[in-house]
């Protein structure tokens, strides 16, 4: 690995974000954990912490990986709120001395049920988080990265992104639009050498899936995301986080802009890049 990158990961206190900071953290980066919950990214951070201090591994539930090497920083944050954002963002490059790394994986999916009758308030919640709090990151955090000459965005997107995701209109609205989002955003940053990807982690079982398995709603109308997991479609949170860490690491500028996803081959990705570029691949478009 070369210089090790100063990383911000947002939703960072409980599944996907978590396994993510912990796996970046492993690899000597240093991470700012960034949630509403300052319990939870106090507990990862001290995770990490302990690992770099004993050199052993720390491991809880919901997977992640060794944390040792790296440096960590719980900083709580509201994605949605701009002055919480920059303050972050401040907090970062007066600890770290700059940031290189954005990865945006805060994420709500709470409106489920037919659109229709769904509580408008929980349908924009879901809009405002997973479409708002990546505009406000990325908004604090590009000038910085324009400033020194490059870095990397990753978007984590999801169900829905990429075909219609019933009674999950919300969310899969909304991971639609931050796909665009990040294709959209790359053509514009793509003379200040920043790689921005959007990244689907599969089918893992998080606080957010169990809404689906257990709330009233979620029973009625997901029943094909339990019957998925009972056919044993469950990705652990530790694929998702080496995925982007491959990303962060690597040299995949030639692919910014593109969808990734857990099953994806990084050599492979490498030898295939100009045809993905030339035929227009991983990417959301309309085909006739």
């Amino acid at each position: 690995m070369e210089q090790p990158k100063r990383i911000i990961v947002t939703g960072a206190g409980r599944g996907i974000g978590r396994a993510i900071a912990l796996e970046l953290a492993a690899a000597g980066h240093s991470v700012a954990l960034a949630a509403r919950s300052r319990e939870q990214i106090d507990a990862v951070a001290a995770q990490i912490a302990s690992g770099a201090r004993t050199g052993g591994h720390a491991r809880g539930s919901g997977g992640g990986g060794t944390a040792t090497g790296g440096r960590a920083i719980a900083i709580p944050t509201d994605v949605t709120d701009r002055a919480s954002v920059e303050a972050l963002v401040e907090r970062v490059v007066s600890e770290f001395g700059g940031v290189d790394v954005l990865v945006n994986n805060a994420g709500r999916f709470s409106a489920i049920g037919p659109t229709w009758e769904t509580d408008p308030e929980s349908f924009w919640g879901d809009v405002t988080i997973n479409v708002l709090g990546p505009y406000l990151l990325c908004r604090a955090v590009i000038p910085r990265l324009i400033a020194q000459g490059g870095g990397t965005i990753v978007n984590m997107i999801g169900g829905g992104a990429a075909s219609p995701n019933p009674y999950g209109n919300a969310y899969g609205t909304s991971k639609a639009g931050l796909t665009r989002f990040t294709e959209t955003l790359s053509k514009e940053l793509v003379k200040h050498r920043i790689s921005v990807f959007a990244t689907n982690p599969g089918l893992v079982r998080t606080d957010m899936t169990e809404l689906q398995l257990q709330t009233d709603a979620g029973k009625k109308w997901m029943t094909h995301i339990a019957k998925l997991f009972e056919d044993g479609v469950d990705r652990p949170p530790t694929d998702a986080a080496r995925l982007i860490r491959t990303l962060v690491e690597g040299d995949y500028f030639e692919l910014t802009g593109r969808r990734f996803g857990p099953d994806d081959d990084p050599a492979t990705l490498l030898r295939d890049a100009k045809r993905i570029v030339h035929d227009d691949l991983r990417v959301l478009r309309f085909r006739e």
